[in-house]
Order: C-alpha cells, then structure tokens, then sequence
C-alpha cells in the first residue's frame, strides 16, 4: 500500500475539495464537511444562548439547531448530482409533520440560519458558508448588546384607591414628577358601590430603589388608602 506523507494528503483534499464539478463525495470529503457544518453550527448555537432574552430556555431546541445544520449537509451531499435523488429525498421528507411549536419568532431565523449554513456547506461553498456565518452571528450578537430596537417597557402596574371627591388628574402629579419617568393611565372604576374610584396606571420608576418612598408619598397623597403595585413584566410596551 502506497503511503502519502502529509503535505500529499493536504493537496490532494484541497483539489478534491475545489473541484465544483466532481459529483461523488469522498470519505474525507464527507468528514470535513460534516465537521465544518458541526462547528459552524455550534457556532450558531452559541449566539442563540448568549442572546437569549425569554424565559423558557430550551437545550432540546440548541440541540436541534446542531442535528439540523449538520443533517442538512449529509442530505445535499446525498442528492447532488442526481435528480432521482433528490426527488425521492423530498418525496420522504414531505410526509414529515413537526408537531412542536416554535416559541419565539426568532426562533424561526436560527432554524433557517442552521439549515442555510448546512446547505452551503453540503452544496461545496466551503469559503460562503465560512465568512457568512461568522459575520452573521457577529452581527446578531452587536444588535443584542446595544439593544437595538427595544421598545421602552413599562416596569410596574400601579392601582390607587381615591375617594371620589379628589381631582385624580392632578392629586399625584407631584409624587409622579419626583419618581416616574413615564405613567399612563389605562382604566378607571368605581369600587365600594360607587363610594370610591380605582385608578389604574402603567408607569416606569426612575429609581427601582426609592419604591418605599414612592409608596409613602402615595400613601399621604390618597389618604391613605388601598395602594397596589406590581410589577409589568416583560409584555407591557410603553407608547
């Protein structure tokens, strides 16, 4: 058996590599790619954890991501250059039904970040595949730091008791200037049959520290009656 030294090796899988037109995958040709789908895959994997921001983290989905890139790559290097193939491929892969709902929307872009660094790979655009991905997870990555786009949320809901005599439209103005930077008020009712009125607002604290003394200027403010705040959570846009 014929040896080949290493430097051989090398040239030979780079011309094999380069050669657009060879139609039959080699073995070596097989692992590089599948471990450069892998690590770029990882990769893709990696940017979706550190940019998380929801509340219901899924390791199954990261893993998804990694199967479905490198799947992906073994099933363009199957049908390439057969259309017998190909057709057989996607008459199987059609009866395929997916019972599990995406969570997020952007959720939807990994999956198709994934599959389309998957088929580059597996169609020999090893160099696309190579440059694309990086800068995309690099960019994703920019976007999540400087938090582009994000909407200013609301951070607590505030319902204040009043007896129906108090002009609420300027009773609190003072403890709102000192301690919101943004409130609104949402809804208006009347409680104890009638005998007082329920305000409610959506307001963002300048200082989360000082809700004690938000609270007691309220408090002296209404008279000291019934005070609720909570807080928005995640799903409350400010206008």
């Amino acid at each position: 058996m014929d040896s080949q030294s290493p430097s051989d090796f090398l040239q030979s899988l780079f011309k094999e590599l380069t050669l657009p037109e060879v139609t039959h995958s080699s073995t070596y040709e097989v692992g590089f790619a599948m471990a450069l789908s892998f690590v770029l895959n990882c990769l893709i994997a990696y940017t979706y954890k550190r940019t998380y921001r929801g509340t219901k983290y899924s390791q199954d989905y990261v893993h998804t991501l990694l199967l479905l890139g490198t799947i992906v790559t073994v099933v363009i290097m199957v049908v390439r250059g057969s259309q017998s193939t190909a057709f057989g491929m996607f008459a199987a892969f059609s009866i395929i039904r997916f019972r599990s709902s995406v969570g997020q929307a952007r959720d939807i872009g990994f999956i198709f970040m994934a599959m389309a660094t998957g088929l580059a790979v597996g169609a020999r655009a090893y160099a696309l595949a190579s440059m694309t991905t990086p800068m995309l997870c690099a960019l994703i990555g920019l976007l999540s730091k400087l938090d582009a786009f994000a909407a200013r949320r609301v951070s607590h809901l505030l319902r204040v008791r009043v007896n129906n005599h108090i002009d609420y439209s300027r009773a609190f103005s003072s403890a709102f200037d000192e301690f919101l930077s943004f409130h609104q008020l949402d809804s208006v009712e009347t409680v104890q049959a009638g005998l007082m009125t329920e305000l409610r607002f959506a307001i963002i604290l300048r200082d989360p520290s000082q809700i004690s003394l938000f609270l007691q200027k309220l408090q002296s403010l209404n008279g000291n009656n019934r005070i609720l705040l909570t807080p928005a959570g995640n799903n409350f846009v400010a206008d």
